[in-house]
């Protein structure tokens, strides 16, 4: 399981014209599920994104998580976070979990955010979104469970 967290100022979540999710202070979370993936990887990228700490204290150091500032997340499912671009110029997605059990998995994320008491938008699972964010450093992370 792959999570890209950008650290946001704020961020918005578009479907057709509308605003589905919308945070101010926080995370924007690419959400990527791949074959294989499990509970175990589940609660790796729960706990890891809650506590990461890159949110700048007093003394300017990354060093709060989005808890800490009391921030939200908005999470986003993200496919293409397992893309194979090793052969050719066509990217290969064989390594994706299939829709059905990828959504569930998104799905429990999102619900795990919120068992933490973080405020949690989201995006639709497999709509084509537009996601607009004012990256905030820029600080972004690639996380992935298998590493």
């Amino acid at each position: 399981m792959k999570a890209l967290v950008q650290r946001v100022a704020e961020a918005t979540v578009v479907i057709e014209g509308d605003a589905v999710g919308k945070i101010g202070q926080g995370l924007v979370i690419f959400l990527g599920i791949e074959k294989g993936d499990s509970e175990r990887d589940l609660s790796y990228l729960l706990k890891k994104v809650a506590h990461l700490r890159i949110f700048a204290d007093d003394k300017k150091k990354m060093n709060l998580s989005v808890q800490d500032i009391r921030g939200a997340v908005l999470v986003i499912s993200q496919f293409t976070l397992s893309a194979d671009c090793r052969k050719g110029n066509r990217p290969s997605f064989e390594n994706a979990e299939k829709p059905l059990q990828a959504k569930e998995m998104y799905l429990q994320f999102i619900d795990g955010m919120r068992k933490m008491g973080i405020t949690t938008e989201e995006g639709n699972f497999g709509a084509f979104m537009a996601v607009h964010l004012i990256n905030d450093g820029p600080v972004t992370m690639m996380l992935d469970s298998k590493i």
